[in-house]
């Protein structure tokens, strides 16, 4: 756990992260609500989820290709990172400023398009920035933190604050403006210099190795004995 802790490029990416899947899991949550209280959005609910799930797979391919051509580094995957998620958030602040359905689904999907373009670099980093005897516990604590501070406590606190600002178009801009603090803290990672890892020899491989190349010690007594 320290280990990860103390790795900046590791925490930088998780804060990222957590940030990121806060606005996520309260779209995921209130968003056909906020676009049924907004647009008289009929059939809210397919329309979020379809644009969701058609834009998430295209999003996640599309942002691992995209990581591919710019030759995977883990610099190179704060910039993506960073750029789309800032794009994104800028499609999907503008989209809840216009009063039409039409405008804001069309920049909605735009948004939701560059904001799931993050899947690929994220992980990558995770992967990449600790040893490979690391590479189970930084994810699965990654996988922690990003819900028990994201996407959990999201949904309640929006809930809060539209009980307390009574006005769906203000907590979704409040909550959309949230992907630029993530946005902001994947960009400081690239001037971290992380070094990859990921191709290290991991620690219990090279102990093999040195197992493999000690003679035993009865075949040892018997070569002598002969």
């Amino acid at each position: 756990m320290k280990a990860l802790l103390v790795e900046k490029v590791y925490v930088v990416n998780v804060l990222g992260y957590i940030s990121y899947n806060f606005v996520i899991g309260a779209y995921s949550y209130w968003g056909p609500k906020a676009g049924y209280s907004i647009y008289n959005m009929a059939n809210a609910d397919m329309i979020f989820g379809g644009i969701t799930v058609g834009c998430g797979l295209v999003g996640s391919i599309g942002g691992g290709l995209l990581l591919d051509y710019m030759t995977s580094s883990i610099s190179n995957a704060f910039k993506l990172l960073a750029t789309s998620t800032f794009f994104g958030a800028v499609f999907c602040f503008t989209a809840f400023c216009f009063k039409t359905e039409i405008l804001f689904l069309v920049f909605f999907a735009i948004g939701e398009l560059l904001v799931f373009a993050t899947q690929a670099p994220v992980n990558f980093v995770c992967l990449h920035c600790v040893k490979p005897s690391l590479r189970p516990l930084s994810m699965a604590m990654s996988t922690v933190a990003i819900h028990v501070f994201g996407d959990v406590p999201s949904s309640p606190l929006v809930g809060v604050l539209q009980d307390h600002i009574n006005n769906w178009r203000k907590t979704a801009l409040s909550l959309t403006a949230i992907l630029f603090v993530a946005a902001a803290i994947w960009f400081i990672g690239i001037f971290l210099h992380g070094a990859d890892k990921f191709y290290e020899e991991s620690e219990d491989n090279v102990s093999g190795v040195e197992k493999t190349n000690e003679a035993p010690l009865l075949e040892g007594e018997k070569t002598n004995t002969a």
